[in-house]
């Protein structure tokens, strides 16, 4: 008879002459879900597994970790996202559910490196973020700065954890780091970036940097992580541990994991060169939308009534000639129309070709070197902070905080 397993069970299988031990998970398809010490998973047969010890009873909280108050102060605010997340034994799934003293509990590491303050905002999936929850974030950031922490970490899904640090960067005025930092893979697995990720991280929040930054893993290899600026980065890879890239400028700095040694580049924006200031108003009606041929004209009709919308147009920054009237009575709507590039890197320039000039000629803004995204979160910021339109066309061309710069890299 088969036996019957709780989720949490330490049981041991036997299969093809083998026999592993690990912690049953669920039942798929008559199958037994098993996770092994090493962190992945395997499937077998039911019967092959035998009960070792049955499911520990739940841990009762922790007590923080005790900390030595010779150390720098900093801030960790939590909003969620694998890099403080656990296994959930019913499904099998990492779900985000740590608060911020279970990081330093996961990362003891930190203790090494300063005291903490500990803020849990949200515990979501980064999916979920919001315009609403980037403002509480920059004012929560701020009400930390005021404290006069040394540095602020905020821990995030990396699915759009570059969208929220570059809100940040925008809403944000800051004297001293905000570090973002996340995490690829969840603690269970041997390949975890996490504590890697939040021992940079914290080392990136004493430094002298003075701006909003993401650091993450720089190799695949645990040799050092990269300080990326909060408005020129990208996630560009699903999984790889170092799939954060700064996108059209080398990233302001790195920090080497094995001598805890933080290195800033010359563009970097030093510690106390900004005065704390917020300015938190967003306008959430604002939108993005990729250009792509045989794109019907009737999809831009769905943004009437937006206050903005930016177009990820081809190349220097176009759009089939089909879409120029829909966007010329956008813009006479009063809707700000902003063109960037699906291009990783390289600057819009829509004075070369006719399609460009016409765009030009509706009203629409070139939007430079931006990411598309980032004009996005850009755009929100912008407009609401400045109801006139003319400023605020003139406010989106500039460059603001690094997002747009004048001469873009990586050969052109």
């Amino acid at each position: 008879m088969t036996q019957a397993f709780s989720s949490g069970d330490h049981v041991s299988c036997t299969y093809g002459g083998k026999t592993l031990s690990g912690t049953y998970i669920t039942d798929r398809d008559g199958m037994a879900v098993v996770k092994l010490s090493s962190g992945y998973n395997i499937g077998v047969e039911k019967g092959c597994c035998t009960l070792v010890a049955p499911a520990p009873a739940p841990a009762s909280h922790m007590a923080p970790v005790r900390q030595d108050p010779k150390l720098p102060e900093l801030s960790i605010i939590s909003t969620g996202g694998t890099i403080a997340s656990r296994i959930d034994y019913r499904t099998g799934a990492v779900t985000s559910q740590f608060d911020a003293d279970d990081i330093l509990t996961a990362i003891p590491a930190l203790a090494e490196i300063g005291r903490y303050r500990t803020k849990v905002l949200y515990t979501i999936l980064s999916e979920n973020m919001t315009p609403a929850i980037w403002q509480e974030l920059a004012r929560a950031i701020h009400d930390e700065i005021k404290h006069g922490v040394t540095g602020v970490i905020v821990t995030h899904g990396t699915d759009t954890m570059a969208y929220s640090a570059a809100a940040v960067s925008f809403m944000l005025d800051t004297p001293v780091p905000v570090v973002f930092v996340g995490s690829q893979r969840s603690a269970d697995r041997p390949s975890s970036d996490n504590a890697m990720n939040g021992v940079c991280a914290a080392l990136a929040a004493e430094s002298s940097l003075g701006e909003v930054a993401i650091v993450m893993h720089g190799t695949t290899n645990d040799d050092y992580c990269a300080i990326h600026r909060g408005t020129r980065v990208r996630k560009m890879h699903t999984s790889r541990r170092d799939a954060f890239q700064s996108i059209g400028i080398p990233p302001v700095g790195t920090v080497d994991y094995a001598s805890r040694t933080v290195t800033l580049s010359d563009d970097a924006v030093k510690r106390g060169t900004h005065k704390l200031a917020l300015h938190d108003k967003l306008e959430p009606h604002c939108g993005l939308i990729q250009f792509y041929p045989g794109m019907a004209p009737e999809l831009l009709v769905a943004y009437e009534g937006y206050k903005g919308l930016v177009l990820s147009g081809t190349g220097l920054g176009h759009v089939s000639t089909a879409l120029i009237p829909g966007i010329k009575n956008l813009i006479a709507g009063g809707t700000q129309v902003v063109m960037t590039s699906q291009c990783m890197n390289g600057r819009v320039c829509d004075r070369v070709y006719d399609t460009g000039r016409d765009l030009l000629n509706a009203g629409v803004i070139e939007g430079g070197d931006m990411l598309p995204e980032v004009a996005l979160v850009k755009q929100m910021w912008v407009l609401g902070n400045e109801k006139d339109p003319a400023k605020a066309a003139a406010m989106m061309a500039a460059d603001l905080k690094g997002e747009n710069m004048r001469r873009s890299g990586h050969g052109l």
